[in-house]
């Protein structure tokens, strides 16, 4: 969504002028978020405030609520009179709804983090502020709750964990946030609702002194993520969500890609306003007829054929620092790409050795250049494989400015070019104190051929480094020898033949082809072995003499040809991954 970092010229809004920002709220179950959310809103939508029978069956959000606070334009917003609209998108804290937070906060704005003041940091609370930093770049810490502390105690407890809080955000992007102190529903849920929150009326004003215009941009495809649909009788089935790109109008054609269905406009409404056009940011209601609601809970809309559903992608990432393990590749992930959420298996793969310290190709892929197969995502925590120590930068810790990743979904997947990815371990315990958020990127190629394997993935140049040790078992003539222990003994050495190898006293040569049945090998010399080679050969290829008792001289000479080092040879090859034919490429 929007930036926050550098507010941009304000334009002056008219007398029927409306802003409207996106506010997330988030934080640990049972934190008071939903409370928070209706304590500060003036007008619920159909999705508000646990509406939803299972969620007051079980006294928890089981799904995005929006409701909105309509406030006077602040001054730094405007000069002229105008309101401001913030969209509260309340979402679950419950740690399995995961996805769900992922969704809401992927169209905020604005955050709040709610921290339960005598509780603090708790697991999802981190994981919010993992999204938060991913997702948006200006954050509210609340902490909530303060009516549990007595009255006695509690400016120290609240200067304490805002002293907590700063120091957990230190760090990062959010360091130097706003702390709020409130109790949304002082003496809790049980509560009458003629109870007076506290400290909510100052919360108002750091929203509104923390508000900025965010960048909306009318043009491009109508893109919106819907969140609940469902019917009104007499009036047709409506799709409420936010529009996260272009614009719409009553009369416009909409898809729903996911059902390749193509509806009309008949009517919108922002929280219960009716309207004929909506755009970027807007939260809102569409009406269309003859569609049943039950076939999209959620999911995307936009303009007829402009979103892909794509079976692979490419997608540039960074590792969350939070994710305790290493992101080994051919490990599945869960994969939230946009609004969908699916099963996929990872391959990661970086610039070649050459290009690591090149500045990052932003929101684009080469499928021109070569680049390096790796065994994982190297971060500073990374253990070098085997495969990795091969490539001399590895074992210098130089890390590369960008690297990649092959996605390969289970399911395809309905989303637009350049969204958002997040990697999860979702199958982690949700009691385990642990960040189950791993990696996040931006999807820059989506393979939409179900063959993709076969169509795409060989002009895709990734390879791998083969490095393969040998040593000479003796001279031959001038210009050759024979070498052994580079291959086993039923290796094909025919396919071998022509590469290039290099002894270790300098000499260099290729193979000619096999030397008996036990997987030795001919090395041809072109320019010829070296007089000091040849000195080494003769002597590592003398037979050790017999000492006899007390011949001394006979022992200094045996200890002689015993240090005498052997002649090693080393094969070094590329092997494109995606190479039906698994040529041995040489530079």
């Amino acid at each position: 969504m929007a930036s926050a970092a550098a507010t941009p010229p304000v334009p002056k809004p008219s007398t029927s002028h409306r802003l409207n920002i996106n506010v997330g709220v988030l934080g640990h179950i049972d934190s008071g978020k939903t409370a928070l959310a209706r304590a500060l809103s003036t007008v619920g939508s159909t999705a508000a405030f646990d509406r939803a029978p299972q969620s007051r069956a079980r006294g928890i959000t089981l799904d995005l609520g929006f409701s909105c606070l309509c406030t006077e334009l602040p001054p730094h917003l405007g000069t002229e009179p105008g309101e401001l609209q913030l969209t509260l998108v309340d979402c679950p804290g419950h740690a399995s709804l995961i996805r769900t937070i992922i969704g809401g906060a992927q169209i905020i704005d604005l955050m709040m983090l709610v921290i339960d003041v005598t509780k603090g940091m708790q697991t999802q609370s981190a994981e919010c502020l993992v999204i938060g930093q991913i997702a948006c770049q200006k954050m509210i810490v609340v902490l909530n709750k303060i009516d549990l502390i007595p009255e006695s105690k509690r400016q120290a407890a609240v200067e304490k964990m805002s002293k907590k809080m700063q120091k957990t955000l230190e760090n990062t992007r959010f360091h130097g946030c706003p702390i709020v102190a409130t109790a949304a529903k002082p003496g809790g849920p049980e509560a009458p609702e003629t109870v007076t929150p506290i400290g909510v009326s100052e919360l108002i004003e750091v929203l509104k002194s923390e508000a900025y215009l965010p960048t909306r941009d009318p043009s491009g495809s109508f893109l919106m993520a819907v969140d609940h649909c469902f019917s009104i009788k007499g009036q047709g089935t409506v799709m409420t969500g936010t529009i996260l790109s272009g614009c719409v109008s009553n009369g416009d054609n909409v898809e729903i890609p996911a059902l390749k269905v193509t509806k009309k406009v008949k009517s919108m409404q922002m929280f219960h306003t009716p309207v004929n056009y909506a755009m970027q940011g807007d939260r809102v209601g569409i009406c269309v007829t003859q569609f049943d609601p039950k076939l999209l809970e959620r999911g995307l809309i936009c303009t007829p054929e402009s979103l892909q559903t794509i079976h692979a992608a490419i997608i540039s990432l960074k590792k969350i620092p939070y994710f305790r393990g290493t992101l080994q590749t051919k490990a599945k992930f869960h994969i939230t790409v946009g609004h969908e959420t699916v099963m996929g298996r990872v391959m990661f793969f970086s610039p070649a050795p050459n290009d690591f310290t090149k500045e990052p190709l932003e929101n684009d892929f080469d499928f021109g250049k070569e680049y390096l197969y790796q065994e994982e995502y190297l971060s500073k925590d990374s253990k070098s494989s085997e495969e990795n120590k091969e490539n001399d930068c590895t074992e210098e810790r130089q890390l590369p400015k960008q690297q990649w990743a092959l996605l390969e979904f289970e399911k395809p997947v309905t989303c637009p070019k350049l969204c958002l990815v997040i990697g999860s371990k979702l199958d982690t315990d949700i009691h385990a104190n642990t960040c189950r958020l791993a990696f996040h990127g931006v999807l820059l190629q989506g393979m939409e051929d179900k063959s993709y394997a076969e169509t795409c993935l060989p002009k895709l140049k990734v390879y791998k480094l083969k490095h393969k040790e040998g040593q000479v078992e003796r001279l031959c003539d001038d210009y050759s020898v024979i070498g052994r222990s580079l291959f086993k003994k039923e290796t094909n050495i025919q396919i071998f033949v022509g590469l290039k190898v290099k002894l270790s006293t300098g000499e260099e040569g290729l193979i000619e082809g096999g030397f008996g049945q036990s997987g030795k090998f001919k090395i041809r010399i072109p320019d010829g072995v070296r007089p000091e080679t040849k000195a080494l050969l003769t002597a590592t290829s003398k037979k050790k003499p017999k000492a006899g008792k007390g011949d001394t001289g006979k022992e200094d000479e045996s200890s002689k040809v015993d240090s005498v080092q052997p002649v090693h040879i080393t094969l070094l090859f590329k092997r494109y991954v995606f190479d039906a034919q698994k040529k041995m490429i040489q530079s």
